[in-house]
């Protein structure tokens, strides 16, 4: 389980929407969400259409999956910028394998990073305890510098942190060090689209401008 040191005010933050256990995500989602707003300029790096799109995407997967996996599954679909994060646990590769397949066919989506784990299905207090590490994570990127933490999404399975988001190789290094840092995490993977700086200014100015109109 998560060890309390050291907590920073966002951490402490997500730590108190933590006393409902069922209610964590989004408790922890909307005072994140907040503190970014009020304190960074940075939009979503996606279009709006790749947002509608992998709306559409996640409604679609969390239709499907379950009729292929049942009770024999635990199946997270997750969907950035038309890129399909898969994780969770099924029974075995064969399923794995069916699940991908009925996720490649939606339409819009472009890639698919499968990281399903052939097993025992993940237990409530381990999924709660990832709901919490999400909560921490996202709150240490809003205190850290030089990160928009409203661009990175973040998914946790099993103690393991996915970073999914359009963002510079330098943001992603930093974003990668941060969610290190944050304890009960026990690995970070990176499943970002990686853009260039000059890209990055330009989405800056764009939003600069939209904002003073």
């Amino acid at each position: 389980m998560i060890k309390w040191t050291r907590l920073k005010r966002p951490v402490a933050m997500a730590v108190l929407c933590g006393a409902a256990v069922t209610a964590l995500q989004g408790c922890v989602e909307m005072a994140v969400g907040s503190a970014v707003v009020g304190t960074l300029a940075a939009t979503d790096r996606r279009t709006f259409g790749a947002q509608t799109e992998d709306k559409a995407i996640l409604f679609k997967g969390e239709t499907r999956v379950p009729r292929i996996v049942g009770d024999a599954g635990h199946v997270n679909v997750t969907s950035f910028n038309r890129k399909v994060l898969l994780t969770g646990e099924v029974r075995d590769e064969a399923m794995k394998a069916a699940v991908e397949r009925e996720v490649a066919a939606i339409e819009g989506v472009q890639s698919i990073v499968n990281d399903l784990e052939v097993g025992m299905i993940s237990s409530f207090s381990s999924r709660s305890n990832d709901s919490l590490i999400t909560g921490m994570v996202k709150a240490a990127f809003v205190d850290a510098k030089d990160l928009y933490a409203n661009s990175i999404k973040v998914v946790t399975e099993r103690g393991t942190v996915y970073l999914m988001g359009r963002v510079t190789q330098r943001e992603g290094n930093l974003a990668g060090d941060v969610a290190r840092g944050v304890s009960g995490v026990k690995k970070v993977v990176k499943v970002f689209e990686y853009i260039s700086e000059d890209e990055l200014r330009q989405m800056t100015r764009t939003s600069d401008d939209t904002a003073k109109k």
